[in-house]
């Protein structure tokens, strides 16, 4: 004879819940890890994009003739600004690169200077890929 009141063994949440709880937490670490990551590039962009030296030599390649010749109005930025801006005492120094788009065509904006007081640059160019061209920006 079978004893009805044999106890019977409820599963735990994790039991029951293992085949949703398992993807979706792993999912939100992979999320997380990404708006982290993600974050912290767009600082770094940010900081980058802000500095004196990146907004003077965006006026220089405006202004060159032969940059706008070559590329086209208007002259973007396309893509990931990359490179270096420290700052060490009153010293500061950039060695940057700058994806740069027009509708003719598309180049890389060189920078490299440093501040002591004011931007000095020891190179500001911009290089056309379709024609394999190096612009000086530095020559008047």
């Amino acid at each position: 004879m079978d004893d009805s009141n044999e106890l019977v063994q409820k599963q735990s949440w994790l039991n029951r819940n293992w085949k949703w709880f398992i993807p979706s937490g792993c999912l939100t670490l992979l999320l997380l890890a990404a708006l982290f990551v993600g974050g912290i590039f767009y600082e770094v962009t940010s900081v980058l994009k802000d500095s004196e030296a990146y907004k003077e030599s965006m006026i220089a390649v405006e202004n060159n003739k032969l940059v706008v010749e070559k590329l086209g109005s208007p002259v973007e930025t396309d893509g990931i600004v990359s490179g270096t801006v420290t700052s060490h005492n009153d010293v500061r120094t950039c060695d940057v690169q700058v994806p740069i788009k027009g509708p003719k065509g598309k180049g890389t904006l060189f920078i490299v200077g440093e501040k002591r007081g004011t931007w000095k640059y020891s190179e500001m160019s911009v290089y056309i890929e379709n024609t394999n061209e190096k612009i000086d920006l530095l020559q008047k």
